[in-house]
């Protein structure tokens, strides 16, 4: 009954998407669909060429990767047997401040993996609050594991989960793991599916440099349909990106809720510094540690030390994700702010590491996320600027477009095995203006950092007149930075 309601409740979501479609068409001049028109809706500029070409690049080379290269390797992997067994896994649990309901969901996910993969392995946990030491305790006891599987707690400071990985890394090091252990980095949010352990560790054995990779995700939201519908879409867009980057084995981060890697990365001291202690020297902001991107400083570091990174898309997990604020437009502005925050602070440095590094291919993607934040608002400043001068149907020309085109979008992301919704076209435009406005933003002030689950942000120690001078010196660029883009495209216009 609840699969037909919502079954029920999609069709009307996509036939009320479809008339919006037809009435925006039904409102333009006839003139608009002649191809020998000036006015020809499907002309599309330098930048759109570039914008799209990107985005279709990317699509090819996931379902290349997804559903040709993929498959082969993983025959190649199954091949290997036992001989691609590790010696020891090393699942480490980050926990802090998260209900114990999803906390009971992740460990019990956890001791169940760790019990049925087979291999040796210790469960560390990395925890700051005694009632999560008692929880897991209990739980382990109630499941009474074999005696291969070993349990570890790591009880740190509330002082922010890089000092969590870190001492976890620490505690692992003291294990003295030998080369062919690999380490399970889990989210304290992350319920794993069966089977993802053994599903993720033998590639190591067939990737002789890999050092890190990560899993697909699925994700459970507390929060309401249009909170929901944002995640998953985000998941959807991630995989398909995450398959692509896996093709050249430079997938761009390592992420949070789980990444495995070698045991004799996560040992290495300058790997654990990176993470532990990242920094990022500014010509205007000065010197400021990251607070939040572990992932991000895990990636680099992988680069920096000359691994390469990979993605196991049929290794699946589940994300209990906890909106920071009821209002949407609150919450996705806030996880933004972090994320591309995260982003924009490793992008520069990692173009620093050079094409003989990184590849082609990933130094194009990290060029294009730097001028993404400008060319995804160009159509629009464009499509007012044209209306304000010339009259209403600009706009209403490109709104047909952006509706036509977040549809193709949408039908594209359904071959990525992630489900799509009526809703899907609407987030997608509002995630490139809103997201493109947030980059600009944060471009700006890349030392200003918080979480959003806890209410811990970055404090500087600076002179009074630094602090006024930074804060002042990020609005004046911010405003030159647009007023000379508005301008540059009134001038076109």
């Amino acid at each position: 009954m609840h699969r037909l309601k919502t079954g029920l409740l999609q069709a009307a979501g996509w036939l009320f998407y479809l008339s919006l479609l037809m009435g925006l068409a039904l409102a333009l001049p006839t003139s608009i669909f002649d191809a020998e028109s000036k006015n020809f809706i499907f002309l599309i500029g330098a930048v759109g060429i570039w914008r799209y070409s990107m985005g279709a690049t990317h699509f090819l080379r996931g379902m290349l990767f997804l559903y040709v290269v993929y498959p082969h390797l993983r025959r190649k992997v199954r091949k290997l047997g036992k001989s691609a067994d590790p010696s020891h896994v090393f699942l480490m649990v980050t926990s802090f401040r998260i209900d114990a309901l999803t906390t009971a969901q992740v460990y019990s996910s956890v001791i169940r993996e760790a019990i049925d993969c087979g291999f040796p392995t210790t469960i560390v946990c990395s925890l700051v609050e005694m009632s999560d030491e008692l929880l897991v305790k209990a739980m382990w006891e109630k499941a009474n594991p074999p005696a291969h599987v070993k349990l570890d707690f790591v009880r740190i400071a509330g002082t922010g989960k890089r000092d969590g990985l870190a001492f976890g890394f620490r505690a692992i090091s003291r294990h003295l793991p030998d080369d062919r252990a690999v380490v399970a980095v889990i989210d304290g949010d992350t319920v794993l599916s069966e089977g993802v352990v053994r599903k993720t560790v033998p590639w190591f054995q067939l990737f002789g440099n890999v050092g890190g990779l990560t899993t697909n995700e699925f994700c459970e939201v507390r929060g309401g349909y249009i909170m929901s519908e944002w995640h998953k879409l985000r998941f959807a867009q991630r995989h398909i990106n995450m398959c692509s980057m896996a093709l050249s084995k430079r997938v761009l981060t390592m992420t949070g809720r789980m990444s495995v890697f070698r045991a004799s990365v996560v040992t290495d001291p300058a790997f654990i510094a990176d993470v532990e202690s990242d920094s990022l020297t500014h010509w205007r902001l000065g010197k400021f540690k990251f607070l939040t991107g572990d992932d991000k400083s895990s990636w680099f570091s992988l680069m920096r030390l000359g691994y390469d990174t990979f993605y196991v898309p049929d290794a699946a997990i589940n994300t209990v994700e906890h909106p920071p604020e009821k209002s949407f437009i609150k919450a996705s502005r806030k996880l933004m702010y972090r994320w591309y925050g995260n982003n924009l602070r490793q992008n520069s440095r990692a173009l620093g590491l050079g094409m003989g590094r990184l590849g082609l291919f990933t130094s194009v993607v990290l060029f294009d996320q730097r001028v993404s934040m400008w060319t995804s608002i160009l159509g629009l400043t464009v499509a007012i600027i044209a209306s304000m001068k010339y009259g209403v149907t600009f706009i209403l020309m490109y709104l047909l477009w952006i509706g036509i085109t977040r549809l193709i979008l949408t039908l594209m992301l359904s071959l990525s095995g992630h489900t799509i919704g009526p809703a899907y076209p609407i987030i997608l435009y509002y995630n490139q203006i809103v997201g493109a406005l947030m980059k600009i933003y944060v471009f700006f002030r890349l030392d200003r950092q918080s979480w959003t689950r806890q209410d811990t942000k970055l404090s500087r120690d600076m002179a009074s007149f630094q602090g006024w001078f930074n804060t002042w010196s990020s609005r004046t660029m911010t405003f030159s930075a647009g007023t000379i883009f508005v301008a540059a495209l009134l001038t076109m216009v």
